[in-house]
């Protein structure tokens, strides 16, 4: 409360709905200006939504700018589920086709990934088919341990399958990629220069190819 300063907040935003008002966004600046106020309730300028449906709603506040405190992908990720939003409908699909989860809460579990904002954009990039297929080799690998699940492991793995698709082999990686524990391909990707992506990659590739001459990848990147 010691930041708060109730002339230049942001008016909360309310939806008109069934006869009721229902905040969608700014409940701390209500909570806020009212304990200024001493406790009591106090008038207060809204920007009133009215027609709106319960999925709309979850829209505009998953869509809310400004000065408010900007919302975590997970918080994000969940207000476009309820606002039946196709593309986060795909993404949760295509993650739960690879056997996983997708945490919106920002709890660490087995077989859960809550670098929600990271998996997104990898889907978005790479589309659905080598999303899929990467999040499934590290689930197989490393049997869904949280640690195979970090940002670096997602798109090191999901770098390699899109750049090698038509040449590396699915069994291969996976029995490759169980050998060593995940936290040592973090540190070992850790001790290189250069971009995390090439990092992560370089250190998938190097592990592909172990010492094998008959199933070695050329370094592409």
């Amino acid at each position: 409360m010691a930041e708060f300063n109730g002339v230049i907040v942001n008016p909360p935003k309310v939806s008109y709905r069934d006869g009721r008002y229902i905040v969608i966004d700014g409940q701390h600046t209500i909570v806020g200006l009212k304990t200024l106020n001493g406790g009591n309730d106090l008038p207060i300028l809204c920007r009133v939504y009215v027609g709106l449906t319960k999925e709309e709603e979850a829209l505009v506040f998953a869509q809310q700018t400004g000065a408010s405190t900007p919302l975590s992908a997970g918080a994000k990720l969940r207000a476009k589920l309820v606002g039946q939003d196709a593309e986060s409908h795909a993404f949760l699909a295509a993650t739960e086709a690879a056997g996983l989860q997708l945490g919106t809460d920002h709890v660490r579990a087995n077989r859960k990934i809550i670098c929600v904002s990271t998996a997104l954009k990898e889907f978005r990039q790479y589309g659905p088919d080598i999303y899929i297929e990467s999040l499934r080799a590290i689930a197989e690998a490393w049997d869904g341990d949280p640690d195979s699940l970090r940002p670096g492991i997602i798109q090191g793995v999901m770098r390699f399958i899109a750049l090698y698709k038509d040449e590396y082999k699915y069994d291969r990686l996976v029995k490759r990629l169980a050998t060593v524990y995940p936290m040592k391909l973090v540190r070992d990707a850790d001790a290189m220069s250069g971009a995390a992506s090439y990092r992560y990659m370089m250190q998938v590739l190097k592990l592909y190819n172990g010492c094998s001459k008959k199933n070695m990848l050329p370094v592409k990147f």
